[in-house]
C-alpha cells in the first residue's frame, strides 16, 4: 500500500516536472538537498536547508558548501525569487502554503520506504529539476537485485537502545544486496532486540551506524556492554554511518558500497 502511495504522489507530480526546467531551486528540507546537489547543475541552486553542511545527518555535506542556506522561513524563500521550492512530505505546512499562495511551485517529496520507491523518487526528482539522464545513472545504482554471493554472513542492524533495523528497512535491504542475512528476520521493518538474544543468536557482524560508542547515555552504554565488546570486536562491527541512509540518494550508494566492503572481507 506504501508503495502504491507514493506512485501516486509521482504520477499526480508529473504534470509539474513537464514545466520548464527550473533555474532557481530552494531547498528547504534535508533530502531534498541531497538530491538536488546530485542531480542539479550547481548554477540552478538558490539556496538549501539549514542541515544542508551538517555532516552528522547529511551524506552530501561536503558538496553543499559554498552554497547559501536558509532557515526555513517563508520570507527567506520569497527574497530568493525561487522558480521551484522543494519540501518534504509533512514538513513546513504553513511555509509550503504560504508560498504556494503567492505563486511559486511548491513540491514535496515522500519519503521512499524501499530501494525501490527511493529509485522512483530520484528518478522523479531528476525529471523536476531537468536532467531525467542524471536520476536515471543514479536510480540503476540502487535498482540492483539481491546479493548471489554464496558466502552468507549473518549480521544484525543494531542501533542504541537495542532497536534492530528490520530485513524490510532500507538498511536491512541495503545488506541483504550486499550478501549479509539478516539476524532477526521477524522483525519487519525493525524492533527492539536483547542483549540476551543478540548473545544468543550470535550473528556473524554488527552493523551499527556510529563506531566505538562510548557509555555517555544508556542509549550508548548497551553498545559499549561487556558482552558485545568480547563478541564483537572492531573487525566484527560494520559501521555504516547513520547520515549515509537517513535519506534517498547518493547516501544509499555510498552505505551499499561500505556493506559490499565489509562483505568481501569477512568469512561466514
Amino acid at each position: 500500500m506504501r508503495g502504491l502511495v507514493l506512485a501516486a504522489c509521482l504520477v499526480a507530480a508529473g504534470i509539474s516536472a513537464a514545466e520548464a526546467t527550473p533555474r532557481r531551486i530552494v531547498s528547504l528540507n534535508l533530502c531534498a538537498d541531497q538530491l538536488v546537489l546530485a542531480l542539479a547543475d550547481r548554477s540552478q541552486i538558490a539556496a538549501l536547508s539549514s542541515l544542508a553542511r551538517d555532516a552528522r545527518v547529511s551524506a552530501a555535506a561536503e558538496a553543499a558548501r559554498g552554497i547559501p542556506q536558509t532557515g526555513g522561513s517563508a520570507e527567506e524563500a520569497l527574497a530568493l525569487a525561487p522558480d521551484l521550492v522543494l519540501l518534504g512530505p509533512l514538513d513546513r505546512l504553513g511555509t509550503g502554503r504560504v508560498l504556494a499562495a503567492r505563486g511559486l511551485r511548491v513540491e514535496r517529496l515522500p519519503l521512499p520506504a524501499s530501494l525501490a520507491e527511493a529509485a522512483a523518487l530520484v528518478r522523479h526528482t531528476a525529471a523536476l529539476l531537468g536532467h531525467p539522464e542524471r536520476g536515471e545513472a543514479l536510480a540503476r545504482q540502487l535498482d540492483l537485485p539481491p546479493s548471489q554471493d554464496e558466502r552468507w554472513v549473518s549480521a544484525l542492524p543494531y542501533e542504541r537502545r537495542g532497536y534492530a533495523a528490520g530485513p524490510h528497512s532500507i538498511l536491512g535491504e541495503l545488506a541483504a544486496r550486499a550478501g549479509f542475512r539478516h539476524a532477526a528476520p521477524g522483525t519487519g521493518l525493525g524492533g527492539f532486540v536483547s542483549l540476551e538474544t543478540v548473545v544468543a543468536r550470535r550473528p556473524d557482524v554488527l552493523i551499527l551506524g556510529e563506531g566505538a560508542p562510548g557509555a555517555a547515555d544508556q542509549g550508548a552504554a548497551m553498545l559499549a556492554h561487556p558482552a558485545l565488546a568480547r563478541l564483537y570486536p572492531p573487525s566484527k562491527r560494520v559501521v555504516v554511518p547513520d547520515a549515509l541512509t537517513l535519506c534517498p540518494g547518493p547516501g544509499f550508494v555510498a552505505a551499499l558500497r561500505l556493506l559490499r566492503q565489509a562483505h568481501s572481507g569477512l568469512s561466514p
